[in-house]
């Protein structure tokens, strides 16, 4: 329906209902498809624009009205959402978004402990996922770990090269 702009605050404006001494809010995020920083910008006291009905409420025994700009054609008033299309669409993108940034985020990370079932480092035995007889994964360990893996196993492959070299000669 067309209406008269009564008054422009910093978060919408109100806008007069016709045929009645009503008035409804249409918010700074349903003026406009683009970002409205400051509805002023958009709309001045007096000004004719076409709305929509998109939500009323009742808070403390009076009815909230909520109307939409963006959703009606400013030119022709034609509804532009007949079946509440792009409403439903924001109000989900509305929803989804959540701040994590106050929540603390903890690691369940067991670093220092040895499976009882598969004999790895890093998890439980009720957390291991290794079948009998199948392939073990274990975390990966840090450089210490590592360097001192690589001296260990450098010792073995000479010794074992010994031993390969001393059954050789047996035959």
């Amino acid at each position: 329906f067309s209406s008269q702009v009564a008054t422009v605050t910093e978060y919408g404006a109100f806008i007069k209902i016709p045929g009645c001494r009503k008035q409804g809010l249409v918010h700074k995020t349903h003026m406009s498809s683009c970002r409205v920083d400051k509805p002023s910008e958009i709309v001045d006291v007096g000004d004719k624009v076409w709305v929509k009905l998109i939500g009323k409420e009742m808070k403390d025994d009076k009815l909230k009205l909520s109307l939409s700009m963006k959703v009606v054609n400013q030119g022709t008033g034609k509804d532009l959402d007949p079946n509440n299309v792009s409403l439903d669409q924001d109000e989900r993108k509305r929803r989804m978004f959540r701040d994590y940034t106050s929540q603390k985020i903890t690691l369940e990370a067991v670093l220092n402990t040895v499976c009882k079932k598969c004999g790895c480092k890093g998890h439980f035995a009720k957390e291991c996922f290794v079948q009998p007889g199948g392939t073990k994964y274990s975390l990966i360990p840090e450089e210490e770990e590592e360097e001192v893996a690589a001296a260990g196993y450098e010792r073995d492959k000479k010794t074992s090269v010994a031993d390969d070299s001393s059954k050789k000669r047996k035959k």
